[in-house]
């Protein structure tokens, strides 16, 4: 079985909770990620994903957000060595699509659900590959 470590990225993006909703935005389109991780010198205090940002557009209120406005404080993290089980499991059930991925408190990585997706597909092809 994978462990969440295996599979992970190593390469997240971080921002402060004082940084614009815009500019958050633009790094992660930039950055081509769902989830930016937000931090306060090395500690993790939130996670800011596409739907919040989503949700700050339709309610016509991106205009001066910070992070800070839209982001989920304290998110629930995992660790390297949990399985990817583990990490299907918490998602599911808590509703996200990322995971920070810590270790000693502090963020090594992120896993999202598409990660554990093609762990499940390792061997499939699409149809008419």
């Amino acid at each position: 079985m994978a462990t969440v470590g295996s599979i992970m990225s190593r390469d997240i993006l971080g921002v402060s909770s004082d940084t614009t909703l815009a500019e958050a935005a633009k790094k992660m389109s930039g950055g081509r990620v769902g989830a930016v991780v937000v931090l306060e010198g090395a500690a993790l205090r939130g996670i800011l994903t596409e739907r919040d940002v989503l949700r700050a557009v339709g309610e016509g209120r991106v205009e001066g957000s910070t992070v800070a406005d839209w982001m989920t404080r304290d998110p629930e993290t995992i660790e390297a060595s949990e399985s990817t089980d583990m990490a299907a499991t918490l998602m599911i059930h808590g509703g996200f699509r990322h995971l920070p991925v810590v270790e000693d408190q502090n963020v090594i990585g992120i896993i999202s659900i598409r990660d554990l997706m093609r762990v499940v597909l390792d061997d499939a092809a699409p149809r008419g590959v």
